[in-house]
């Protein structure tokens, strides 16, 4: 699965991929993933390839995206001619409006944004994509998905309650547009 996480700096793009990579390689998968960000971190762009396989990697490189995760409009102009057809985009709603996305393309459009700061969890709209992209059933179902978010933070010693409900909220608002 070849899959871009795509945003500003401060979004939590490289977070979610991190999170998509370590819950692959905790299920067994191989795993690769390479950031690349501008030179002001937050702010500036950011995003990152990642790819997760049942068989061995030869290059770390995304050129034809299966998944693109996209929290804002400038990463949609840069990534989405480069999914695939039939390939998914999970679109932050919030920041990106009424764009018209490619017909050939599974879209899955939540208010990622503003759900996190309903939940007063405003570093969380990538929790809330993720919960998008696992109700989509195209990468990893909803209890392994939220199990590695879960385990992600608790390696790196923290935990915020916060994230399950954005996670879950994501879930369930996402819209899922199949064409």
């Amino acid at each position: 699965m070849n899959i871009i996480c795509a945003g500003f700096g401060g979004q939590g793009v490289l977070t979610a991929g991190l999170i998509l990579g370590k819950t692959g390689v905790d299920i067994g998968k191989n795993v690769t993933w390479i950031p690349s960000y501008g030179s002001e971190m937050r702010g500036g762009t950011a995003n990152c390839n990642l790819k997760i396989s049942d068989t061995k990697i030869s290059s770390p490189f995304v050129k034809d995206i299966d998944i693109l995760m996209v929290m804002n409009m400038p990463s949609v102009d840069k990534f989405e001619a480069a999914v695939k057809p039939g390939g998914v985009i999970i679109s932050n709603k919030t920041l990106i409006g009424a764009h018209t996305f490619r017909e050939d393309v599974k879209l899955v459009e939540i208010e990622a944004t503003a759900i996190a700061e309903e939940l007063e969890n405003p570093k969380g709209a990538n929790i809330v994509m993720m919960g998008a992209l696992a109700a989509s059933g195209d990468l990893f179902d909803e209890m392994t998905m939220e199990e590695g978010i879960e385990n992600f933070f608790l390696s790196k010693g923290k935990k915020n309650p916060k994230n399950a409900l954005c996670f879950r909220k994501g879930a369930e608002e996402a819209v899922i547009r199949a064409r």
